[in-house]
């Protein structure tokens, strides 16, 4: 496992983003495990937010694309973050876009885009916090796609739940790879958030303990996708 997804790992517990316990997800399912981008409040969990992702993108789809776009609402401060953090590692001017929940009817910027406009031939990296069932993408890729003739790179993600989508045993991830035709990623995979947290102490606590361990276990033979590589 690269070094920097082991410390994002410890970077999503310490910003107390991925916790474990019974939660109910907005699918209704009942997991030990829930992951809110939401917690990232800081400047310094934002800077180093942006970082890791950029460092994720970089690795999976390079440095040809031109934006970064990401939906609303989480994905708004992720894209930003994460255009900042490409210019300062990388040296590449990524312009940021995202949707608006409601269009706007006035000023200079009317419609539903926020941000840098679309234009044709722009190459666009999708960019999320996590993704469950995978509906979300069933708004925010017709929207990219109808906004100007642009090719979208692939998605990434923060956490891959591994966990089976909308309509098949397969993953979310690979399902939208499938119906849209782009690939998609993950910083890290929460089979690898697993390994490095079981019975790990993180900041004088043990996260992933033998009783979470076996929730999780459970978990996952029920709502475990088939494996297989997203990209």
């Amino acid at each position: 496992m690269e070094s920097y997804k082991e410390e994002f790992i410890r970077f999503m517990v310490e910003s107390d983003v991925l916790k474990f316990g019974d939660f109910t997800l907005k699918s209704g399912r009942k997991s030990p495990f829930f992951m809110n981008a939401g917690a990232y409040v800081t400047g310094s969990q934002l800077k180093r937010l942006g970082e890791y992702y950029a460092h994720a993108i970089h690795d999976v789809y390079g440095d040809d694309f031109d934006v970064l776009f990401g939906p609303a609402y989480k994905g708004i401060p992720i894209s930003v973050v994460t255009a900042v953090a490409y210019s300062e590692l990388y040296g590449r001017e990524i312009r940021y876009c995202s949707d608006r929940k409601e269009l706007k009817d006035h000023g200079a910027d009317k419609g539903g885009l926020l941000g840098s406009p679309l234009k044709d031939g722009d190459r666009v990296v999708m960019i999320e916090d996590v993704t469950t069932s995978g509906k979300s993408m069933e708004e925010t890729v017709p929207k990219v796609r109808n906004a100007a003739n642009v090719t979208i790179v692939g998605l990434m993600v923060s956490l891959d739940r591994e966990e089976r989508g909308m309509d098949s045993d397969k993953s979310a991830l690979s399902e939208i790879s499938e119906r849209y035709g782009f690939p998609t990623a993950a910083i890290v995979s929460m089979s690898e958030v697993t390994e490095v947290l079981y019975n790990k102490e993180i900041d004088g606590r043990v996260l992933i303990d033998d009783e979470i361990k076996k929730a999780i276990d459970a978990y996952y033979g029920e709502y475990g996708a088939q494996r297989q590589d997203h990209i």
